[in-house]
């Protein structure tokens, strides 16, 4: 913890209480952590992963812990995203796309898209409580997935930082971009016919 503190990472907490609120997710794994970290900005979030390699504490990324595969869970680092990083930072409805932070709850994306009448395309059942970083993380979709397609074919660039400390904008020129689908589904093509 100390590691994360030197580095200026404000918002971290090694409590019991935190640690058991966070060694669980939807799955039936639990794995308790060493410790919650909240970055509050993309500084934070590298120091957070130099502390990793200057330990050798693994870190796990936690959006809302909607997951059923326990891709949440860890016995390091968690990094909690909902807190400070979950904005919609714009919408551009001519490209059609948004910049968002990773742990911009689904259900906000939608009510901003709305009034442009755009949609980010996938809508996984936990829609209410995922965030866009965890749905890129499990490639969510949702009972419109052959109309609208996975969460991986509606990202059209990313901003990521590995654990190395090396950052990359993956994809189009914009960082962090979610493309929205305008109205209806894509109609797709199967051997039995069209789906919409």
């Amino acid at each position: 913890m100390q590691e994360l503190r030197n580095r200026g990472v404000a918002d971290i907490d090694d409590s019991a209480l935190a640690r058991a609120l966070y060694s669980s997710d939807a799955s039936l794994y639990r794995v308790v952590p060493q410790v919650v970290a909240r970055p509050r900005h993309t500084d934070e979030l590298l120091a957070i992963l130099d502390a990793s390699r200057a330990t050798g504490v693994p870190v796990t990324m936690r959006g809302a812990g909607t997951s059923i595969a326990g891709n949440a869970v860890g016995p390091g680092i968690v990094v909690d995203t909902v807190r400070h990083l979950g904005e919609v930072l714009s919408i551009d409805p001519e490209a059609r796309t948004a910049v968002v932070q990773p742990g911009v709850v689904h259900a906000n994306l939608q009510r901003a898209a709305a009034p442009h009448g755009l949609r980010f395309g996938p809508d996984p059942s936990t829609h209410p409580r995922c965030t866009i970083g965890g749905m890129i993380g499990n490639n969510a979709c949702g009972s419109r997935a052959l109309g609208y397609g996975r969460t991986v074919d509606n990202v059209a660039a990313l901003s990521v930082a590995f654990g190395t400390g090396e950052v990359a904008e993956l994809g189009a020129s914009a960082a962090g971009v979610s493309r929205l689908v305008a109205g209806a589904p894509r109609t797709s093509t199967t051997s039995r016919g069209q789906v919409p």
